[in-house]
């Protein structure tokens, strides 16, 4: 061993009590220093010497070896030398170079550290203290100059730097030390610090300043957790509330938040929403992410105690993020408490990482990219244990769409709205209110659509008698009314697209910048469509009602199946339950390896909820605010209360399908060990 690393760490301290083993930025003072030394390149092994048994503990954690300290080198007069000195004598080491690591201080860079060591082993001094670079003045009580004269008030550049000792670190040649007693003998060298790195705990108060500095100061790293729980306003939003003429009241949110939830979930981490506001904008923002949410709580530190004991999570595996004061609480209770980067000055400083975008602004995405970049990826599971293919998700916008990731529902409008822009707009609120994450709209070209032998048949119509052209006419939105449209979703959180009949159609959509696009089942042979459909490069849902496999795969031909989703689909309205042919759902995932879902035309929910617990990664229902409308597809579709209760029951099904682990859960325990009879 050339180099060996020391760090003192006694359990006394008058200034502050345990000293070492307070946190800053939620790691342990003497957790800080071992990890400084681990990092150092040029460091072989680092010790810290303790008399304390929880320090001991905590310095094995964190990767160092560990001298038990004797009570006579232990109390405050004894030096930091003798200390390093009897560390030698237990290790019966004699290294050439030999580190003291004070610490109390709590930014050690290990490049300089390193870079210290590297001039004693270089021969260019025998011992080197770590310094701060300073111009200060310096005076006496007296008023007298002392490095300095007053007479002459020289320019900080005319001055040549001198240097702070800031206790940091001392480096030495390991005979030195033995020779003179002390940590300055024979070439002594300075190892200049930045300002940053240089403030020495003494006091609380220096505790206090550097826990407030952590979060900026240190490098942001991967965050291993096991559960991500978050705070909503002022961390999923930006803590303003926008509130409207009839007090409905909506807030601004980030959609790569999505996004960032999904991933997390995906890799297998647990996440919850809190709050304390009992809000339904809370509750809905909770549904599109597809989450577990908690609101009107009057203690988040016990709730969320009681959340992590029954889900048995070990708190120091787990994140909360928060901004405000209620939020110090369950901070306290993990071992990943993280602010946001306008959070209360108190949040701040009890955070071991503050992010640096702001709620509203990305802040839960930032958050779960660095958990996901300390998650492992995934091992496949063998080929015996599988029940079913599993394939990569589709992105639509900020959500993911595929195996393992919450069902996208979504609320098919299509030609419901009657032509009336205002019916429209009271179908997307029912499908927000609902939990939806889309509503689908169709668009045609009239003249190009309607069979030409039936543009001139009469129709009976609300408006009067029309032909059928006129008809589809008279109920086509333009560019006007789809504009208006994708304001309002987006106002509504929600997505939007159409099922093109068209290639001027497919153009139009284009122009307005979906996020996806539908084909309908009727278009699965439309060659021409699919080609335009294809080159947009968008993902593309594809219905496969009234299809066989052979026109499926000449559709696939075409469309190709990176950014494809099928849907399973019977094209009978109203849909008799001996059509279903749910499994179909599992043949379409074997045969073409692309998530599949299920676009439902039947009365009622349990057709569709069957689909999910098949595998069905999606859900597409006709909505209508009343189903004896005026219209060939209202009787067909589901009104609100239906869709908000194949929503919520969607959302209990994900939660009850599990993960197929067979394990003893925390509810059991308690009838397990009052029922259970073991014989042998």
């Amino acid at each position: 061993m050339r180099v060996l690393a020391v760090v003192p760490a006694r359990g006394g301290s008058a200034g502050v009590p345990l000293k070492n083993l307070a946190l800053v930025g939620g790691v342990p003072l003497v957790t800080r220093a071992v990890r400084a030394c681990l990092r150092a390149e040029l460091v072989d092994q680092v010790v810290v010497s303790t008399d304390h048994d929880g320090i001991a503990e905590t310095a094995r954690q964190a990767g160092a070896t560990v001298v038990e300290r004797p009570a006579e080198l232990s109390g405050a007069t004894a030096s930091s030398e003798s200390a390093v000195l009897h560390a030698l004598d237990a290790l019966g080491e004699d290294p050439e170079v030999v580190v003291l690591v004070q610490a109390t201080s709590a930014f050690i860079d290990p490049g300089d550290l390193s870079a210290a060591v590297r001039k004693v082993l270089d021969g260019e001094a025998d011992s080197v203290v770590s310094g701060l670079p300073t111009h200060e003045f310096l005076w006496t009580a007296a008023g007298g100059g002392v490095n300095h004269d007053p007479a002459v008030r020289q320019r900080r550049q005319d001055r040549a730097p001198e240097f702070r000792e800031n206790g940091a670190f001392y480096v030495m040649r390991t005979a030195g030390l033995r020779e003179h007693g002390h940590r300055f003998f024979g070439e002594i060298a300075v190892q200049p610090v930045p300002t940053q790195h240089a403030v020495e705990i003494d006091n609380p108060e220096d505790l206090e300043l550097v826990r407030a500095l952590a979060p900026f100061i240190d490098q942001p790293e991967p965050i291993d957790v096991d559960a991500v729980i978050t705070d909503f306003d002022g961390v999923h939003t930006d803590d303003r509330a926008y509130v409207d003429s009839d007090g409905r009241e909506m807030v601004l949110v980030s959609r790569s938040d999505g996004m960032g939830v999904s991933l997390l979930k995906r890799s297998g981490v647990k996440v919850l929403i809190m709050s304390t506001e009992q809000n339904p904008v809370v509750a809905a923002r909770a549904r599109k992410l597809g989450v577990p949410v908690l609101q009107g709580l009057a203690d988040k530190r016990t709730v969320l105690a009681d959340w992590l004991r029954i889900e048995g999570l070990d708190p120091a595996r787990v994140a909360y993020v928060g901004n405000d004061v209620n939020d110090l609480g369950p901070m306290s209770e993990v071992g990943w408490p993280v602010a946001t980067p306008d959070a209360h000055p108190r949040v701040r400083a009890a955070a071991r990482v503050v992010l640096t975008s702001a709620g509203g602004t990305g802040a839960v995405r930032e958050l779960c990219d660095r958990v996901v970049a300390a998650r492992p990826e995934p091992e496949p599971a063998p080929a015996a244990v599988r029940t079913r293919p599993h394939f990569a998700p589709v992105a639509i916008g900020d959500v993911l769409v595929g195996d393992g990731e919450p069902v996208y529902v979504i609320g098919e409008i299509g030609i419901n709205h009657n032509g009336d822009i205002d019916l429209a707009r009271q179908l997307i609120d029912v499908a927000a209110e609902a939990g939806c994450q889309a509503v689908k709209f169709q668009k045609r070209t009239p003249a190009i659509c309607v069979p030409e032998e039936q543009k001139g048949q009469i129709r009976q119509t609300p408006w009067g008698e029309m032909t059928y052209l006129e008809y589809k006419e008279r109920t086509e939105f333009g560019r006007d009314e789809y504009t208006q449209i994708a304001k309002y979703c987006d106002e509504r959180g929600l997505h939007w697209f159409a099922s093109p009949w068209d290639v001027p159609s497919v153009e139009f959509l284009e122009d307005m910048n979906v996020l996806v696009h539908k084909i309908a089942s009727a278009s699965v042979a439309d060659h021409e469509l699919l080609r335009a459909l294809a080159a947009t490069g968008k993902p593309l849902i594809l219905s496969t009602g009234m299809s066989t496999l052979s026109e499926i795969d000449a559709a696939v031909e075409i469309l190709g199946t990176d950014k494809l989703i099928m849907m399973h689909a019977t094209s009978t309205y109203p849909l008799p339950p001996e059509e279903a042919n749910l499994r179909t759902i599992t043949t379409l995932k074997e045969r073409y390896g692309v998530p599949v879902g299920y676009s439902g035309h039947e009365r009622g929910l349990q057709i569709s909820l069957a689909a999910v617990t098949l595998g069905a990664v999606t859900v597409e229902r006709h909505i209508t605010l009343d189903r004896t409308m005026w219209g060939s597809d209202h009787a067909a579709s589901l009104e609100p209360s239906g869709l908000e209760h194949l929503v919520r029951d969607i959302r209990i099904i994900e939660q009850a399908m599990g993960d197929g682990v067979k394990r003893v859960f925390p509810g059991e325990e308690a009838p397990k060990a009052r029922l259970r009879r073991v014989t042998v």
